[in-house]
């Protein structure tokens, strides 16, 4: 879905008193167009770096899962997904790791835009471009290979090359300041009344630095690698971590919309 169909159908569900019906998608998918907008470019600059910022974690998640599931010698309760920037077919990873940082920054320009006063005003997208920049580091600086793979690495292997530890400072750096984000948007969704939204940003940070934490104390059997579990737990707060940020760049598209609209 383009950014042009997804504001469409965002601000259909959310402020319908500003649109008039219209039939879109050949006939499959009903939602309404304000006549102006329609007629004046409705996918301005900030809806479209917003839209980055929304598909920026399904694009991730999934690129990864699938490189997880089907490279051998992966194994997805023992190996960090940085590992799979090694190999034949490590540049899917980096190219991972780098597109989606491209588009988290892109996000966070978008958030920077679409708010226009209040808490994390500023701070929060700065600490999420961080937090994309320290993903694009991740894709340059390549994690080392460790635990087996990719196949032929020896099961102890625990060497830290120079662009391994860049990798891990990159990510440590961008974890941290996502983190640092999620509570500053808790606290300025509580500032404005909204506690469910005050409380989902509170959750994924908490659950993130909680994941973050496990992975760096909670060592598995082969040296160099962490737990099981701390790997698997770290994938569940990853997962609603993106999905914060996927959802807060969707409600400043509904809001710009209609920012837009009460401007025409």
């Amino acid at each position: 879905m383009t950014p042009e169909l997804l504001l469409w159908y965002l601000t259909a569900q959310y402020y319908p008193r500003y649109h008039r019906s219209s039939v879109v998608l050949s006939g499959l998918l009903r939602t309404s167009i304000p006549a102006k907008v329609m007629g004046g470019g409705m996918a301005t600059l900030t809806t479209r770096l917003l839209a980055c910022g929304a598909v920026a974690g399904p694009f991730y998640l999934v690129v990864g899962l699938a490189q997880a599931f089907t490279r051998p010698g992966f194994d997805i309760s023992r190996h960090d997904l940085s590992v799979l920037s090694n190999g034949a077919l490590g540049w899917i990873q980096i190219a991972n790791f780098v597109i989606t940082g491209v588009l988290v920054v892109a996000g966070a320009a978008g958030i920077r835009r679409a708010l226009r006063s209040g808490p994390a005003r500023r701070w929060g997208p700065l600490l999420i471009a961080i937090y994309g920049a320290g993903l694009i580091g991740a894709g340059f600086f390549t994690a080392d290979p460790v635990a087996g793979f990719p196949p032929g690495t020896p099961a102890s292997a625990v060497e830290v090359s120079w662009h391994g530890l860049l990798h891990l400072v990159s990510a440590a750096v961008g974890f941290l300041a996502l983190i640092s984000a999620c509570v500053l948007f808790a606290r300025r969704f509580a500032w404005l009344g909204e506690r469910a939204w005050a409380a989902f940003s509170a959750a994924a940070g908490a659950a993130f630095l909680a994941g973050f934490l496990a992975l760096v104390f909670v060592q598995g059997d082969t040296p160099g690698t962490s737990g099981g579990a701390a790997i698997l737990g770290f994938w569940v707060a990853l997962a609603l971590v993106w999905s914060w940020l996927s959802a807060l760049s969707a409600r400043l598209m509904v809001e710009a919309a209609h920012a837009q609209v009460e401007d025409l």
